[in-house]
């Protein structure tokens, strides 16, 4: 597929505009020895999105004002609540002998099933997955315009995985001995959360 190149810069560059994903695996840095549950979530995310989108289903939600509405709101409260639990729990750098969690709250799964929600319930997502996949497709190509979607909507996850493990990961290294700092980053993360929600609701609601 000849825009498969392309289609790999667009999704490298705006995966590197940080928002909500780029918050969560901060997060997930700073409160755990792993971020893989986390930003595993957040990529199961992004594989279901393509699934909906290769199904055709993404254009029916995309065209009823109603259904988006709730997906929005659905995705938004999320988002907020999420963020409002980070700020009332900052997490710090956490210490060596902490062993994986550094509170003892959050299974693997559990972080897991948040960045699912992160991503999975975003219907901007949705909508980028909606309006961007189908301009890199030919319906005309050799192979069926479904697995288009499907090969183009793995490559924006692959990317999604390089750049938020980064994340994730130098966050941890970066202010691991920085426990002030830290607190302050997993407190801005927690409101740019919260940010994201509240105009997700704004431009759906007002």
């Amino acid at each position: 597929m000849a825009g498969i190149g392309a289609f790999w810069s667009v999704s490298f560059l705006l995966v590197l505009v940080p928002g909500a994903d780029w918050a969560y695996a901060i997060t997930a840095g700073l409160r755990h020895r792993s971020v893989l549950p986390a930003v595993g979530g957040m990529l199961g995310g992004y594989v279901l999105l393509t699934a909906v989108v290769a199904a055709g289903l993404a254009t029916a939600v995309a065209g009823s004002p109603t259904v988006l509405t709730v997906l929005t709101a659905a995705g938004a409260a999320y988002l907020i609540w999420l963020g409002a639990t980070t700020l009332a729990r900052p997490a710090a750098a956490p210490r060596a002998e902490d062993g994986d969690e550094q509170d003892g709250s959050g299974s693997w799964v559990g972080r897991a099933v948040r960045g699912l929600g992160i991503s999975g319930l975003n219907p901007k997502a949705l909508l980028l997955f909606l309006a961007l996949l189908p301009q890199f497709a030919a319906r005309d190509a050799d192979w069926p315009f479904a697995a288009q979607i499907v090969a183009l909507g793995l490559v924006h996850t692959a990317n999604c995985a390089v750049v938020y493990t980064g994340v994730g990961t130098t966050a941890r290294r970066i202010l691991g001995a920085r426990p002030a700092v830290a607190t302050v980053v997993s407190r801005l993360s927690g409101a740019a959360m919260i940010l994201v929600g509240a105009l997700l609701l704004a431009e759906r609601l007002v």
